[in-house]
Protein backbone atom coordinates (compact mmCIF):
# COMPACT_ATOMS: atom_id res chain seq x y z
CA UNK A 1 0.00 0.00 0.00
CA UNK A 2 2.80 2.37 1.26
CA UNK A 3 4.63 2.08 -2.56
CA UNK A 4 2.11 2.45 -4.42
CA UNK A 5 0.77 5.55 -2.76
CA UNK A 6 4.39 6.58 -3.11
CA UNK A 7 4.20 5.73 -6.90
CA UNK A 8 0.92 8.01 -6.97
CA UNK A 9 2.80 11.15 -5.83
CA UNK A 10 5.19 10.78 -7.87
CA UNK A 11 3.01 10.02 -10.93
CA UNK A 12 0.90 13.04 -9.96
CA UNK A 13 3.80 15.25 -9.72
CA UNK A 14 4.88 14.59 -13.07
CA UNK A 15 1.77 14.39 -15.24
CA UNK A 16 -0.16 17.10 -13.51
CA UNK A 17 -1.84 19.56 -16.11
CA UNK A 18 -0.59 23.24 -16.67
CA UNK A 19 -2.78 25.77 -16.04
CA UNK A 20 -2.83 29.50 -17.93
CA UNK A 21 -4.18 30.79 -14.46
CA UNK A 22 -2.90 34.70 -13.99
CA UNK A 23 -0.67 34.65 -10.72
CA UNK A 24 -1.58 37.95 -9.27
CA UNK A 25 -0.32 37.60 -5.95
CA UNK A 26 2.84 39.47 -5.24
CA UNK A 27 6.05 39.40 -2.84
CA UNK A 28 4.61 40.29 0.83
CA UNK A 29 6.37 42.69 3.47
CA UNK A 30 5.60 42.27 7.00
CA UNK A 31 5.73 45.86 8.86
CA UNK A 32 4.72 44.31 12.86
CA UNK A 33 3.88 41.17 14.62
CA UNK A 34 0.66 39.37 14.34
CA UNK A 35 -2.55 39.94 15.88
CA UNK A 36 -5.02 37.55 16.92
CA UNK A 37 -8.48 39.05 17.18
CA UNK A 38 -11.44 37.95 19.96
CA UNK A 39 -13.73 36.19 18.88
CA UNK A 40 -16.37 38.84 20.14
CA UNK A 41 -14.50 41.47 17.94
CA UNK A 42 -16.77 42.34 14.71
CA UNK A 43 -15.50 43.74 11.64
CA UNK A 44 -15.69 47.22 12.36
CA UNK A 45 -13.39 46.17 15.56
CA UNK A 46 -10.89 44.92 13.09
CA UNK A 47 -8.10 47.66 11.68
CA UNK A 48 -9.34 48.93 8.45
CA UNK A 49 -8.27 47.08 5.62
CA UNK A 50 -8.07 43.46 7.18
CA UNK A 51 -9.14 40.29 6.37
CA UNK A 52 -11.08 38.40 8.57
CA UNK A 53 -10.57 34.60 8.88
CA UNK A 54 -12.64 31.91 10.85
CA UNK A 55 -11.83 28.57 10.71
CA UNK A 56 -15.40 27.10 11.15
CA UNK A 57 -13.92 23.16 11.23
CA UNK A 58 -12.29 20.36 9.69
CA UNK A 59 -11.40 22.21 6.33
CA UNK A 60 -14.00 24.51 6.13
CA UNK A 61 -12.94 28.53 6.50
CA UNK A 62 -14.64 31.73 6.16
CA UNK A 63 -12.91 34.70 4.51
CA UNK A 64 -14.45 37.87 4.92
CA UNK A 65 -13.03 40.61 2.83
CA UNK A 66 -12.66 44.50 3.76
CA UNK A 67 -15.54 44.99 1.54
CA UNK A 68 -17.84 42.29 2.85
CA UNK A 69 -17.52 40.01 0.43
CA UNK A 70 -17.61 36.10 1.82
CA UNK A 71 -16.19 32.61 0.59
CA UNK A 72 -16.20 29.81 2.18
CA UNK A 73 -14.00 26.86 1.60
CA UNK A 74 -15.25 23.12 1.31
CA UNK A 75 -18.78 23.84 1.82
CA UNK A 76 -20.54 20.83 3.07
CA UNK A 77 -23.38 19.53 5.22
CA UNK A 78 -21.17 18.71 8.04
CA UNK A 79 -19.63 21.99 9.08
CA UNK A 80 -21.99 24.59 7.96
CA UNK A 81 -21.43 28.12 7.70
CA UNK A 82 -22.89 30.83 9.86
CA UNK A 83 -24.76 32.21 6.71
CA UNK A 84 -24.71 31.71 3.11
CA UNK A 85 -21.57 33.25 1.45
CA UNK A 86 -21.33 35.26 -1.50
CA UNK A 87 -18.70 32.33 -2.54
CA UNK A 88 -18.72 28.83 -1.75
CA UNK A 89 -15.41 26.06 -2.62
CA UNK A 90 -15.96 22.51 -2.68
CA UNK A 91 -13.91 19.54 -4.09
CA UNK A 92 -15.30 15.76 -4.19
CA UNK A 93 -13.12 13.31 -2.13
CA UNK A 94 -15.05 12.83 0.47
CA UNK A 95 -18.80 14.53 1.80
CA UNK A 96 -17.07 16.33 3.87
CA UNK A 97 -15.56 18.54 1.58
CA UNK A 98 -18.65 19.36 -0.77
CA UNK A 99 -22.29 19.12 -0.83
CA UNK A 100 -24.98 18.02 -3.61
CA UNK A 101 -27.71 20.63 -1.81
CA UNK A 102 -25.85 24.07 -1.47
CA UNK A 103 -27.83 26.53 -0.18
CA UNK A 104 -29.31 28.82 -3.28
CA UNK A 105 -28.60 31.73 -1.87
CA UNK A 106 -25.02 31.45 -2.27
CA UNK A 107 -24.04 33.52 -5.18
CA UNK A 108 -21.11 31.37 -6.61
CA UNK A 109 -20.61 27.90 -6.02
CA UNK A 110 -17.49 26.37 -7.61
CA UNK A 111 -16.61 23.14 -7.76
CA UNK A 112 -13.06 22.33 -8.20
CA UNK A 113 -13.24 19.12 -9.85
CA UNK A 114 -13.68 17.98 -13.33
CA UNK A 115 -17.05 17.25 -14.35
CA UNK A 116 -17.11 16.27 -17.71
CA UNK A 117 -15.90 19.39 -19.13
CA UNK A 118 -12.46 19.39 -18.95
CA UNK A 119 -10.65 20.58 -15.78
CA UNK A 120 -12.13 23.15 -13.48
CA UNK A 121 -11.18 26.61 -14.44
CA UNK A 122 -12.58 29.68 -12.10
CA UNK A 123 -11.49 33.15 -12.21
CA UNK A 124 -13.83 35.21 -10.52
CA UNK A 125 -14.25 38.81 -8.49
CA UNK A 126 -16.72 39.59 -6.42
CA UNK A 127 -16.74 43.24 -4.94
CA UNK A 128 -12.68 43.51 -3.50
CA UNK A 129 -12.53 39.60 -3.52
CA UNK A 130 -10.89 37.45 -6.57
CA UNK A 131 -11.00 33.59 -6.42
CA UNK A 132 -9.51 31.35 -8.69
CA UNK A 133 -8.37 28.00 -8.52
CA UNK A 134 -5.11 25.40 -9.88
CA UNK A 135 -6.35 22.31 -10.12
CA UNK A 136 -4.68 18.99 -9.51
CA UNK A 137 -4.89 15.48 -9.10
CA UNK A 138 -6.63 12.80 -6.13
CA UNK A 139 -6.20 9.01 -5.70
CA UNK A 140 -9.04 6.88 -7.07
CA UNK A 141 -9.94 4.36 -4.18
CA UNK A 142 -11.77 2.19 -6.67
CA UNK A 143 -8.88 1.23 -8.74
CA UNK A 144 -5.64 2.60 -6.92
CA UNK A 145 -5.12 4.84 -9.78
CA UNK A 146 -4.73 8.57 -9.91
CA UNK A 147 -7.79 10.62 -10.60
CA UNK A 148 -6.70 13.77 -12.93
CA UNK A 149 -8.17 17.19 -12.25
CA UNK A 150 -10.10 16.22 -9.04
CA UNK A 151 -9.38 18.56 -6.83
CA UNK A 152 -8.51 22.45 -6.85
CA UNK A 153 -6.54 25.01 -4.56
CA UNK A 154 -8.86 27.53 -4.35
CA UNK A 155 -6.23 31.15 -4.25
CA UNK A 156 -8.70 34.06 -2.55
CA UNK A 157 -7.09 37.24 -3.42
CA UNK A 158 -8.42 40.94 -1.17
CA UNK A 159 -6.68 43.42 0.31
CA UNK A 160 -3.13 42.94 -1.72
CA UNK A 161 -3.21 39.19 0.65
CA UNK A 162 -3.30 35.62 -1.44
CA UNK A 163 -4.64 33.30 0.46
CA UNK A 164 -4.45 29.41 -0.86
CA UNK A 165 -6.42 26.37 0.28
CA UNK A 166 -4.97 23.21 -0.77
CA UNK A 167 -7.73 21.56 0.16
CA UNK A 168 -7.45 17.80 -0.56
CA UNK A 169 -3.95 17.73 -2.17
CA UNK A 170 -2.85 14.55 -2.97
CA UNK A 171 0.57 15.08 -4.24
CA UNK A 172 3.34 17.28 -4.35
CA UNK A 173 3.09 20.49 -6.60
CA UNK A 174 4.78 20.24 -10.24
CA UNK A 175 6.63 23.47 -11.36
CA UNK A 176 3.73 24.83 -13.36
CA UNK A 177 1.46 24.39 -10.95
CA UNK A 178 3.94 26.35 -8.44
CA UNK A 179 3.93 29.28 -11.15
CA UNK A 180 0.32 29.51 -11.70
CA UNK A 181 -0.08 29.86 -7.86
CA UNK A 182 1.95 32.72 -7.56
CA UNK A 183 3.58 34.22 -4.13
CA UNK A 184 0.88 32.93 -1.46
CA UNK A 185 1.02 34.44 1.44
CA UNK A 186 -1.09 32.61 3.71
CA UNK A 187 -1.45 28.76 3.13
CA UNK A 188 -4.12 26.53 4.50
CA UNK A 189 -3.02 22.82 4.35
CA UNK A 190 -4.40 19.79 5.35
CA UNK A 191 -2.34 17.98 8.45
CA UNK A 192 -3.87 15.21 8.82
CA UNK A 193 -1.35 12.68 7.44
CA UNK A 194 -4.05 10.09 6.02
CA UNK A 195 -6.61 11.28 3.73
CA UNK A 196 -5.24 13.93 2.11
CA UNK A 197 -0.71 14.34 2.24
CA UNK A 198 1.35 12.30 4.74
CA UNK A 199 2.82 14.47 7.25
CA UNK A 200 6.19 14.60 5.11
CA UNK A 201 4.92 15.00 2.10
CA UNK A 202 2.73 18.91 3.02
CA UNK A 203 5.75 19.72 4.92
CA UNK A 204 7.70 19.64 1.66
CA UNK A 205 4.84 21.19 -0.29
CA UNK A 206 4.60 24.19 2.51
CA UNK A 207 9.09 24.29 1.43
CA UNK A 208 7.60 24.77 -2.35
CA UNK A 209 4.98 27.57 -1.86
CA UNK A 210 7.01 29.29 1.16
CA UNK A 211 4.18 31.45 2.88
CA UNK A 212 4.46 33.51 5.48
CA UNK A 213 1.65 32.18 7.30
CA UNK A 214 0.87 28.58 7.85
CA UNK A 215 -2.72 28.13 9.32
CA UNK A 216 -3.41 24.01 9.42
CA UNK A 217 -6.78 22.21 9.03
CA UNK A 218 -7.81 18.41 8.67
CA UNK A 219 -6.79 17.17 12.01
CA UNK A 220 -9.39 15.47 13.38
CA UNK A 221 -8.13 15.89 16.84
CA UNK A 222 -4.99 17.04 18.83
CA UNK A 223 -2.64 13.73 18.30
CA UNK A 224 -2.72 14.78 14.86
CA UNK A 225 -1.97 18.37 15.10
CA UNK A 226 0.16 17.51 17.74
CA UNK A 227 2.19 15.75 14.98
CA UNK A 228 2.13 17.42 12.35
CA UNK A 229 3.93 20.36 15.25
CA UNK A 230 6.36 18.14 15.66
CA UNK A 231 7.15 16.87 12.44
CA UNK A 232 8.39 20.80 11.77
CA UNK A 233 11.00 20.31 14.36
CA UNK A 234 10.35 23.70 15.71
CA UNK A 235 11.61 25.23 11.98
CA UNK A 236 8.52 27.69 12.86
CA UNK A 237 7.47 29.80 15.35
CA UNK A 238 4.15 28.50 16.88
CA UNK A 239 1.14 31.17 17.91
CA UNK A 240 -2.51 29.32 19.39
CA UNK A 241 -5.36 31.09 19.79
CA UNK A 242 -7.96 30.41 22.00
CA UNK A 243 -10.75 32.01 19.38
CA UNK A 244 -11.36 30.81 15.63
CA UNK A 245 -11.16 34.33 14.00
CA UNK A 246 -7.91 36.50 13.04
CA UNK A 247 -7.87 40.16 11.46
CA UNK A 248 -5.12 39.41 8.74
CA UNK A 249 -3.37 41.95 6.51
CA UNK A 250 -0.01 42.71 4.67
CA UNK A 251 1.52 44.75 7.89
CA UNK A 252 0.54 42.08 10.10
CA UNK A 253 2.25 39.40 8.53
CA UNK A 254 4.78 37.76 10.43
CA UNK A 255 8.38 38.43 9.01
CA UNK A 256 9.48 35.19 8.85
CA UNK A 257 6.83 32.09 8.74
CA UNK A 258 4.85 31.04 11.62
CA UNK A 259 2.16 28.80 12.31
CA UNK A 260 -1.17 30.27 14.02
CA UNK A 261 -3.42 27.51 15.31
CA UNK A 262 -6.89 28.07 15.21
CA UNK A 263 -9.61 25.90 17.18
CA UNK A 264 -11.90 24.18 14.63
CA UNK A 265 -14.60 21.75 14.84
CA UNK A 266 -12.98 18.48 13.95
CA UNK A 267 -14.82 14.60 12.94
CA UNK A 268 -14.70 11.89 15.38
CA UNK A 269 -13.38 9.39 13.19
CA UNK A 270 -11.44 7.15 15.48
CA UNK A 271 -11.03 4.62 12.98
CA UNK A 272 -8.61 6.47 10.65
CA UNK A 273 -5.46 4.87 10.34
CA UNK A 274 -2.16 7.41 10.53
CA UNK A 275 -0.30 6.19 7.03
CA UNK A 276 2.72 8.66 7.11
Amino acid sequence: MFSRFVSFFLTCALLAPATALAAGCQPNVALRAPVLIPASATLAEVEAGSVELTFIGHASVLIKSPQGATAVTDLNDYFPPPFPPDIATMNHYHDTHYTDHPDPAIKYVLRGWETGEGPAHWDLTYRDLRVRNVPTNVRNWATGGTEFNGNSIFVFETADLCIAHLSHLQHTLAPEQLAALGQIDVLIPMVDGAYSLSQADIIEVIDQIKPRLIIPVHYFGPTQLERFITRMNNRFPIHRSETPQVALSRANLPSTTEIWVLPGEQPDFGFMQRRN
